[in-house]
């Protein structure tokens, strides 16, 4: 018999109530040091008083009205993105899957109205993540995401990951555009390098494609600039937003330049609850600390002391992992043992991390951990690992 919630995820047998900072606690009362914030979603931790006093002044205030009237809150945090970004426009969604949708509609859009309208491919990768619509799926290609979901939306060109001899080769008169994450995340935590990513820049301008970035999950701050192309020194066309801008708040946004999203008319795209005022609340409170010089500093002090806790860890536990790889505190601990072993000791150790393709478990904390929280969340990653080494003596 089916549940009454369709049983999509294989839970894990959890249940939290609350959330302190870097830390849920179980309806039993144990804690756990969380270092997958809901899959990067909750950047400053849980309960941060600046977002609660955001969206305890807007709830009181107004919810909703639509967009067929202007947004104060809205256009404040369109304000700020564009003013740290390389952005001219933003559009506001609910969620990285409805931000993948706006970026390849614009991308299509953007060349019809060029007068090309045969241009509608558009270049994705192996391992790719691109959300679960039926254009998230055909973007990403894999049997995983795909088995069972035909006919897919046409129009993708699936390519070996970080192969630039086969992008190269792959780009022809139908080709829009090149979309990628710059660092994978569901994908097992693989950055592209610096020099590739200058690399494709470079291939969209030579062949007038739009260079789009997925930024859902490697955005925001998480590796250590507000958003992780900036470390290669270039900008995209097109960017899609989502999970850390909303601390927790149900967020997304689409941010492009002008040339980019000038086809976007009106009428041509839309979303009853994008931008609603009290996301944009939170999502400003947001944007006012993790966008902030200082506070960034701090996110590369902090994964640097992670990353050096987490290589002795691999070192101490060669039977359980392999490697270590990531980019500011998106990191990911290439395992030996499985995953998911290597995760459910986790919970028994009072951690939570959580899988991903590769073998891999993602280690995604909030930006403001602690140094003594990183401390404490090696002594229990330690316990995991002795665990699943014993249990596989």
């Amino acid at each position: 018999m089916i549940t009454t919630v369709l049983p999509t995820y294989n839970r894990a047998p959890l249940t939290f109530h609350k959330g302190e900072g870097s830390w849920l606690i179980e309806q039993d009362g144990r804690r756990f040091l969380d270092l997958g914030a809901g899959i990067g979603v909750n950047a400053l931790g849980h309960a941060h008083p600046a977002l609660v006093s955001a969206l305890k002044h807007q709830a009181e205030n107004l919810w909703h009205t639509s967009n067929l009237y202007n947004i104060p809150q809205q256009q404040a945090l369109a304000d700020k993105l564009v003013e740290n970004t390389f952005a001219d426009t933003v559009f506001f969604t609910n969620s990285g899957t409805e931000a993948c949708e706006l970026a390849v509609k614009m991308c299509r859009r953007h060349f019809h109205d060029a007068g090309a309208p045969e241009r509608t491919d558009i270049i994705t990768f192996e391992g790719s993540f691109h959300g679960r619509s039926s254009a998230g799926i055909s973007a990403a290609g894999s049997e995983k995401m795909t088995k069972g979901f035909g006919p897919l939306l046409p129009g993708f060109k699936h390519l070996p990951w970080n192969d630039m001899a086969a992008l190269e080769a792959a780009i022809d008169d139908e080709t829009a555009a090149i979309m990628l994450e710059p660092v994978q995340g569901e994908g097992g935590i693989r950055p592209l390098p610096d020099e590739n990513l200058k690399q494709i820049r470079a291939l969209c301008d030579t062949h007038g494609l739009l260079l789009i970035l997925d930024e859902v999950q490697c955005g925001m701050g998480r590796t250590g600039r507000l958003f992780a192309h900036e470390w290669a020194g270039i900008t995209p066309d097109i960017m899609m937003v989502a999970k850390g801008i909303g601390g927790g708040f149900p967020l997304g946004a689409v941010l492009a330049t002008e040339s980019a999203a000038s086809a976007m008319t009106a009428g041509t795209h839309g979303s009853t609850y994008g931008g609603n005022p009290l996301a944009c609340a939170v999502g400003s409170a947001v944007m006012d600390i993790v966008a902030d010089p200082g506070f960034l500093d701090d996110v590369r002090k902090r994964a640097g002391l992670l990353r050096q806790k987490l290589e002795g860890l691999v070192a101490s536990h060669p039977e359980v992992f392999d490697s270590l790889r990531g980019s500011g505190l998106m990191l990911g601990l290439k395992c030996r043992a499985l995953n998911m072993d290597v995760v459910n000791a986790g919970y028994g150790a009072g951690v939570i991390t959580v899988p991903a393709a590769d073998n891999v478990i993602r280690l995604l904390p909030p930006l403001n951990i602690s140094e003594d929280e990183i401390t404490e969340a090696l002594i229990r990653l330690e316990k995991a690992a002795d665990s699943v080494a014993k249990a596989g003596t």
